[in-house]
């Protein structure tokens, strides 16, 4: 496995970390990314070297945000690593051009290549089991071709969350069914350590959970019932204001510091 001393993850809410609670930071998340962090951290130390690690992403960033201005600051940290994973608000959009956002990311891949950094690209999760969600399936599969493209075409890692089946399970998502668990949120940085070539051991992040207990048709609808109002409609709302769920929101790690 390639060793990494100086790490920075740009990109949306899947990066910041939302939902995976911060227990030592108010108001604050963890998230993939972090716990990937910490332990590529732990092997450097295994080796006596030094390891930095900056967070710039953003909730509601769009690609253009990821791919400019997170991208600007994050060549400014001189990194050796760099995850990027944007377009997955834009995609959500029935009008956005996949192709296009493609484009943007390849472009920003090629200025990363170009400077001698690799590369972690994400792939989006499966929505095919989430009874609303799905509609979106068809668009999820192009991002997720694209992805693979451009990292064969560059030589990026991929962090494929398309194939990672144990997160095809409502218990792994939070309540906005948008934004992983503390669990799930476990399971991307162990396959994402897995893509960077952490090959010891078994895949147990991959093992589904056991089945859960099948919710009645009354049970469901309620449920499907109070997502829309406290999830897609302030959603909804933020779009015809065009407004964002990132408004007054910062990196939440913007210097290489080390990870504890």
């Amino acid at each position: 496995m390639t060793t990494w001393e100086r790490y920075v993850a740009i990109g949306d809410s899947f990066t910041e970390g939302m939902s995976d609670p911060d227990p030592t930071r108010a108001d604050a998340y963890l998230g993939w990314a972090d716990r990937l962090a910490a332990h590529l951290a732990a092997e450097n130390a295994t080796q006596g070297r030094p390891f930095g690690y900056a967070n710039l992403a953003v909730r509601g960033r769009l690609i253009a945000d990821v791919v400019g201005p997170q991208l600007d600051a994050a060549l400014e940290l001189a990194p050796d690593l760099v995850s990027m994973v944007g377009g997955g608000n834009d995609s959500l959009r029935p009008k956005a051009d996949l192709d296009a956002i493609a484009d943007q990311l390849e472009a920003a891949v090629v200025t990363l290549r170009a400077a001698r950094i690799d590369v972690l690209l994400a792939t989006s999760a499966d929505p095919g089991f989430a009874p609303v969600m799905k509609a979106v399936r068809p668009r999820a599969a192009v991002y997720a071709a694209n992805v693979f493209g451009i990292a064969q075409r560059h030589g990026c890692y991929v962090l494929d969350q398309w194939s990672l089946r144990s997160l095809r399970d409502a218990r792994m998502w939070a309540p906005d069914r948008l934004h992983l668990t503390t669990e799930g949120h476990q399971r991307v940085a162990a396959q994402a350590a897995w893509a960077l070539g952490e090959r010891d051991g078994e895949r147990d992040w991959a093992i589904p959970l056991p089945p859960a207990l099948p919710l009645r048709r009354r049970e469901a609808l309620a449920g499907h019932a109070v997502w829309a109002k406290e999830y897609l409609a302030p959603w909804v709302q933020r779009r015809m204001q065009h407004r964002s769920s990132g408004d007054d929101h910062f990196a939440k790690r913007p210097h290489l510091d080390q990870v504890e």
